[in-house]
């Protein structure tokens, strides 16, 4: 065998063991929900760093891993993005948003303010890098980048919701505040604001339905 390849460390379960172990993931997965009222209650931060480990054991395009995750706990930090996120999206409800998008949203009860930002434990700003840089300093080119973000971003939601704590995905569009506030490189874009933390004792979310297996997946 190449050194450049390793045994595959893969661990063989029975059927059985298979199918309630699906079947108990996919409960637990279903009882996730996007929260917006958290708790000020502290969080682990090693739960947090176990967390990142899992999204960075993402697939990406040839293993470049073109991601960037900045944990953000610093009470002035959170005030500055929470501060730069409502100017956003004040202008989105305002002036940005087509009123078919406003009729989308309306359900969910969101508004232009984002007190979560500041009330959550963490946030962890996840950034796509464009481009990398080799140890010598050269420009590496990166493939698939916003599908391999995608799927890290997938990663460390289930890692945390499986861990125990809430999580919110925020999307101010466009979201370059972020970069500036954080004082990320040029390779670097925004792709996603995720809120962590545990949710509010009172904290209530939306009576949605999710499709049913029938409607999202064809078996051929």
């Amino acid at each position: 065998m190449s050194d450049r390849f390793v045994p595959l460390a893969f661990e063989e379960i029975p059927p059985d063991d298979m199918r309630a172990r699906a079947a108990a993931f996919r409960d637990e997965m279903q009882r996730r929900r996007s929260v917006r009222d958290f708790s000020d209650r502290p969080v682990d931060r090693a739960i947090i760093e176990d967390g990142l480990r899992a999204a960075g054991a993402a697939p990406s395009g040839a293993n470049k891993q073109p991601w960037h995750f900045v944990v953000v706990s610093d009470p002035a930090l959170k005030r500055a993005i929470r501060t730069a996120a409502e100017e956003e999206e004040r202008a989105f409800y305002e002036d940005r948003a087509p009123q078919e998008w406003l009729d989308a949203l309306a359900p969910l009860g969101t508004d232009p303010n984002k007190p979560f930002l500041e009330q959550a434990p963490y946030l962890i700003a996840i950034f796509a890098e464009n481009y990398g840089r080799g140890p010598d300093g050269t420009k590496e080119k990166h493939y698939y980048t916003t599908e391999s973000v995608g799927i890290a971003t997938g990663m460390l939601i289930t890692a945390l919701h499986h861990a125990g704590l809430a999580t919110l995905t925020h999307t101010p569009s466009p979201m370059r505040f972020l970069e500036e506030v954080l004082e990320r490189p040029e390779n670097e874009r925004a792709f996603l604001l995720l809120v962590v933390g545990y949710p509010d004792e009172e904290a209530t979310v939306p009576a949605i339905d999710k499709k049913p297996l029938d409607a999202i997946a064809t078996f051929r």
